[in-house]
């Protein structure tokens, strides 16, 4: 078998197939006005254990990119396999012209601690506020402080006898979130989970990191 060289020759060509499926989230914001919008995004990642930040890739051209730049907020909520139509809903459509909340019947439930909406429907989410902003390509990261956060207790699986990250996680048995494919596809996480009996460092970097904080733990002594 052989190999595809996959090359920029074509402005749009599909080169991120390579990082799929990704974990797929609903970002919701608030315009100054009040009026409630939600956009799913595909590039996502957390990037940071303290404080709590995660950041979200945004096209300057989405009305999502426009509240988030005004009001210096937003919220990332989780979806799981149940909201599959309302997750491809909410990337197609723009909520400059349609009420997406309306058109997909998902619930906004006012913020605990900003303005932007939660998703009541979701197994997740996370309040944000604007820490930072970076433009990378054509894409704006927006990376956001986490100042409240909740998930569905009953579809957690805790792990208290470990002292390493992470102690928690979504029980796949129980709850099946959603990772973006490509295109209009999506897949869920398999209920098999592989624990690797990797054996102890001498020195534990993660449990430094626990005790000690991110900060006074340099890159060099981490790896």
């Amino acid at each position: 078998m052989g190999k595809i060289v996959v090359d920029n020759e074509y402005a749009h060509a599909n080169w991120y197939f390579m990082l799929n499926p990704t974990k797929v989230v609903l970002v919701t914001s608030v315009s100054k006005e009040g009026r409630t919008n939600v956009m799913t995004v595909g590039w996502v990642m957390p990037c940071s254990h303290q404080p709590w930040m995660v950041a979200v890739a945004i096209h300057p051209r989405r009305y999502t990119h426009q509240l988030i730049e005004e009001t210096k907020e937003f919220t990332v909520n989780v979806p799981s396999e149940e909201l599959t139509y309302q997750t491809e809903y909410c990337g197609e459509y723009s909520g400059r012209f349609v009420d997406k909340f309306a058109e997909t019947r998902l619930t906004a439930k006012p913020g605990k601690k900003v303005k932007s909406p939660w998703i009541k429907e979701c197994v997740a989410f996370m309040e944000c506020r604007l820490a930072g902003r970076n433009k990378a390509g054509d894409h704006t990261i927006f990376i956001g402080e986490i100042v409240y956060a909740e998930a569905e207790e009953r579809f957690i699986k805790r792990n208290p006898k470990t002292r390493t990250i992470p102690d928690r996680y979504f029980d796949p048995k129980k709850c099946r979130t959603l990772l973006h494919l490509g295109g209009d596809a999506y897949v869920v996480s398999s209920p098999k989970l592989y624990k690797p009996e990797v054996p102890p460092p001498a020195r534990s970097w993660k449990k430094e990191q626990l005790k000690e904080g991110d900060s006074n733990v340099s890159r060099a002594q981490r790896i």
